[in-house]
């Protein structure tokens, strides 16, 4: 990681108050943690300035990248979905009608799966998404305490995790085609 050279510096304090203010108002329509809001917000900006330098009008940039990281939130929202319930079901209740050894032993190995592929992630992704998969449920501020982050940075850092676990599982099982029948 390379230190902020001096105009770099001057641009991030003067703009934090405006961050923070503009990520706190633009978060709750958004359903997003304000910190995760405001640490986008920043990520954008250092990309900015490790390119072309800081934005001729600072603030107006910092709202419409708010704002647009505000948007993307709640589209990235509306496409997630709740597991159904074939994925919370107890394969050991036998009043449970989708039950039964054979879905027992997909869901174990769908399970046996998952882990392998979280083991194999890089960085600090097997830890994170092992503790995002315990069965404690734990809060973002308890993983944030457990890995020694702060708590900001679970959300984005979660994304890249998940994201980089969506693609080599994506790689790893075929995907069925229209009809059933895989490729």
């Amino acid at each position: 990681m390379t230190l902020l050279d001096d105009s770099a510096a001057h641009v991030v304090s003067a703009l934090r108050p405006l961050v923070s203010a503009e990520a706190t108002a633009e978060a709750l329509g958004a359903a997003m943690d304000a910190g995760d809001l405001e640490q986008a917000v920043w990520v954008r900006l250092f990309e900015l300035l490790d390119g072309d330098g800081p934005p001729p009008d600072a603030a107006r940039w910092v709202r419409s990248a708010v704002r647009a990281e505000a948007r993307r939130a709640r589209r990235t929202a509306a496409r997630e979905r709740p597991y159904g319930a074939e994925f919370s079901a107890d394969p050991a209740d036998p009043a449970d009608p989708a039950g039964g050894p054979e879905r027992a032993a997909l869901r174990a190995e769908r399970r046996r799966t998952l882990r392998a592929a979280v083991a194999r992630t890089p960085g600090n992704c097997p830890r994170l998404l092992t503790a995002m998969l315990s069965p404690e449920d734990p809060t973002y501020q308890e993983i944030a305490g457990e890995l020694g982050i702060s708590q900001g940075s679970l959300g984005p850092m979660r994304s890249r995790c998940l994201g980089c676990l969506r693609r080599m599982l994506t790689t790893e099982v075929a995907a069925p085609e229209h009809g059933g029948k895989e490729r």
